[in-house]
């Protein structure tokens, strides 16, 4: 089998990996880089140029694996994409987000390149998204060779797939990205235990130990508890969040909680695509028995829309929950805004519930300390950090220890590092070539081809 990494810059902003195996040429993921704007955000598909793709797989429909989706899909127009059932209730709204977010970024003049795709190109490659059902093998075949592909619940967030890929006598295994402990609305990641003679895994976690105490249910409550205690207080609560996911997630705890009376009463805000993925959601959990979300929550917590228009740099004052997105605070979102307005008062908490890229506005402020000047950049806006900056550790990604357990116990005889920071990777290659002497680790330089 020959491997190449498309993402240009490794990492995780990214994901897209071309497998060529026998006959078939499969690529599993085409992202966007959150960082990066133009042609520099997407895969390097000038390297398919001479290739014809017979299979695209999604794993899931976070922009980092999905926002490129359409402009790969014009390189062979015929071949079908693969998904879950529960990825293809929501891959097109969320395609249909980005065509919108794009065309109006371009329209307000925050960027001068034009939208990758747009909402024709969406609906062109609709008849060609294909729902599979978790843990039923699906063959295909080209001339006289075959594959068969199996998709397997990886946790994380709604319709996350890992991809069980089996060619004549060889078993290879992609993770994608994988959550093995269940959550309030998901249940976590099903993988089939044994030996596969490829893994391909997700790093994500690579230099974070979750430290004693920190397991997901006292993270909650030590959520529940530092929101009470700001309100009470007199000041706001901003939680940046995924939309697809981690909003969800939250909103179901928050019911919870309410409904024992252990979080306070207050307004909570939520925002944008988020809040419509709660109807996804609903039907997904009605149509599946991998999802548990109803729409009903949000009327339970009388949650409210932000405003259209926020102040930058203005303290809203409302003693509330702020529920939106980018959960990793970037430029010329929602959270982004709001923190601008509650970082520079002393009764605020702006608490990080899951993984920031170190170099976005979100992982900035929280290497950041208590009273350092913190720059808005795109806002022109300048404050001190006067809010508390908390992290609780309920991230949508398996902590290191367990993806390093399950790698052991495949006997992999080769293991492709991915979606990781490279000080990630490297943990996981150190810890890899002690445990598995004999296997092959390969940390892939973009673009690279790899005899795997």
């Amino acid at each position: 089998m020959k491997l190449i990494d498309l993402n240009r810059e490794g990492g995780i902003g990214c994901s897209c990996t071309l497998l060529q195996i026998g006959e078939f040429n499969i690529l599993i993921d085409s992202g966007l880089h959150p960082k990066l704007s133009g042609r520099e955000a997407l895969p390097e598909f000038a390297k398919l140029a001479s290739i014809s793709i017979d299979l695209y797989v999604l794993t899931h429909c976070h922009l980092d694996h999905l926002g490129s989706l359409p402009v790969a899909m014009r390189h062979s127009p015929a071949a079908p994409c693969l998904m879950s059932l529960s990825s293809r209730m929501i891959v097109e709204r969320m395609m249909h987000n980005s065509a919108n977010v794009m065309r109006r970024q371009a329209a307000e003049g925050q960027t001068k390149d034009e939208p990758h795709f747009t909402h024709e190109d969406v609906d062109q490659i609709a008849p060609r998204l294909t729902g599979l059902a978790f843990n039923h093998p699906k063959r295909f075949t080209k001339g006289n060779d075959e594959v068969e592909i199996t998709l397997h619940p990886a946790g994380h967030v709604a319709g996350a797939a890992a991809v069980e890929i089996r060619h004549k006598h060889r078993h290879i295994f992609v993770t994608g990205d994988v959550l093995f402990e269940d959550q309030r609305v998901l249940k976590g990641a099903r993988f089939p235990a044994g030996h596969f003679d490829t893994l391909i895994t997700e790093t994500t976690r690579g230099t974070t130990e979750r430290p004693e105490g920190k397991e997901r249910i006292n993270e909650v409550a030590r959520l529940i508890n530092c929101i009470n205690d700001t309100i009470q207080n007199g000041g706001s609560c901003l939680i940046p969040v995924f939309a697809l996911g981690r909003m969800q997630e939250l909103l179901a705890i928050f019911h919870d909680a309410r409904r024992f009376g252990k979080l306070v009463d207050c307004p909570i805000f939520t925002s944008g695509l988020g809040l419509d993925l709660c109807d996804y959601f609903d039907e997904i959990s009605r149509k599946t028995k991998h999802v548990q979300f109803s729409r009903s929550i949000l009327k339970d917590l009388r949650s409210k829309p932000i405003p259209r228009r926020l102040e930058p740099g203005v303290d809203p004052m409302q003693r509330a929950i702020y529920l939106v997105s980018s959960g990793m605070l970037v430029e010329n979102t929602p959270s982004y805004t709001l923190a601008s307005g509650l970082l520079g008062h002393a009764r605020n908490t702006v608490a990080f519930v899951g993984y920031c890229d170190p170099e976005t506005p979100g992982g900035k402020l929280q290497q950041s300390k208590h009273g350092d000047t913190f720059v808005f950049e795109t806002l022109h806006i300048q404050t001190k950090i006067a809010a508390k900056v908390e992290r609780f550790e309920l991230s949508g990604h398996a902590d290191r220890e367990e993806l390093l357990q399950f790698a052991v116990q495949t006997q992999a005889r080769s293991i492709v590092l991915a979606h990781g920071e490279p000080a990630a990777r490297a943990w996981f290659q150190r810890e890899l070539e002690a445990r598995l002497p004999n296997s092959k680790i390969i940390d892939p330089v973009p673009g690279q081809v790899y005899e795997v």
